[in-house]
């Protein structure tokens, strides 16, 4: 492993060790905790809603999520007939949140100048009784956009469920975030009761549908579209002719500039919060690939199983015109 010149050894921030990446006008820096991205910014425009040295990320703003994403109802589902009990660490709606890694130091595994990998290791527990490595791999590319490379990968006697995430807040620069216009071309929307758990599916109509773009101060959203419009590896993505599909959700500002979180086919749903308790910020947006829905693991409904010695993985970025 060689570490990148523009590395960050602040290890008394809350989040560790910081790492920074760097290519052309592109910047990124990744935290240890959780394999936070912790900004990007694009000709030194901030890309990404951020936090001080001596935070935890607020709202989870940045970081991965594994062995699965968003929620568990109760924290409790069922493995070969046998109940599995996960500590509730979503108090307010009794839900087991945002994977098993949140509070988990990362370890870098490889690093240069424009790229980052950091692992963790999950082990089987009470809840989540598998051996399972999250590998994450953070690059800056060519065009200058941020590429994230998400793997689990089973170390277990037996198949192990997941669904992995990410929870990235977009911002572009200085630009009010409730001044920029939120698209998402997705044609079905999970329908959630108050613990936040899924019910059911609805079409993305009215006031949920974002495929023409609505202001973001004039929206209340918390909740997963699917059916996402995908499509070949956009212009500005520049990538081999065997690069998977992606679909985008873009927020663009009233004179033109954008910034999207881009995912893969892999990734089918993207988590919409619209939030205003962001610290700082008068309103903030999360944008969040998943490979699954909240509760996929009692639902069943994109739940991921990896076989013994196998992994899995997705892809997502950020990327923007200015």
């Amino acid at each position: 492993m060689s570490a990148p010149s523009t590395a960050l050894t602040n290890r008394s921030a809350a989040t560790g060790r910081q790492f920074r990446i760097a290519r052309g006008g592109s910047g990124a820096v990744v935290a240890e905790l959780a394999a936070t991205l912790r900004s990007f910014e694009m000709g030194a425009v901030l890309l990404t809603e951020t936090f001080g040295d001596g935070d935890i990320p607020p709202g989870a703003t940045g970081i991965t999520l594994a062995p699965w994403a968003n929620r568990i109802e109760a924290g409790r589902w069922t493995l070969d007939g046998k109940v599995q009990q996960l500590d509730i660490t979503e108090p307010s709606r009794g839900n087991a949140s945002h994977g098993l890694l949140r509070n988990t130091g990362y370890t870098v595994l490889d690093a240069a100048d424009d790229r980052v990998s950091l692992e963790a290791v999950v082990f089987p527990q009470h809840g989540y009784p598998f051996l399972v490595r999250h590998r994450v791999d953070y690059a800056i590319d060519d065009d200058g956009g941020l590429r994230v490379r998400q793997t689990l990968a089973n170390d277990s006697s037996r198949p192990a469920p997941f669904v992995l995430g990410a929870h990235p807040y977009l911002r572009l620069g200085d630009v009010p975030t409730g001044d920029l216009t939120l698209t998402v071309h997705a044609s079905t929307r999970l329908v959630a009761d108050e613990r936040l758990i899924p019910r059911e599916t609805a079409p993305a109509e009215g006031e949920w549908d974002l495929s023409a773009g609505r202001t973001v101060a004039d929206l209340a959203i918390d909740a997963a579209y699917t059916d996402l419009a995908f499509g070949p590896a956009f212009p500005s993505d520049a990538g081999s002719s065997g690069e998977r599909a992606r679909a985008r959700a873009t927020l663009t500002a009233p004179d033109g500039r954008s910034v999207w979180l881009w995912q893969d086919e892999r990734c089918r749903y993207t988590h919409v919060f619209v939030t205003r308790t962001f610290p700082g910020r008068e309103v903030a947006v999360a944008l969040e690939p998943q490979t699954g829905p909240a509760d996929a693991f009692n639902s069943g409904i994109d739940l991921g199983w990896i076989d013994p010695g196998k992994e899995a993985s997705m892809e997502w970025g950020i990327g923007a015109s200015l």
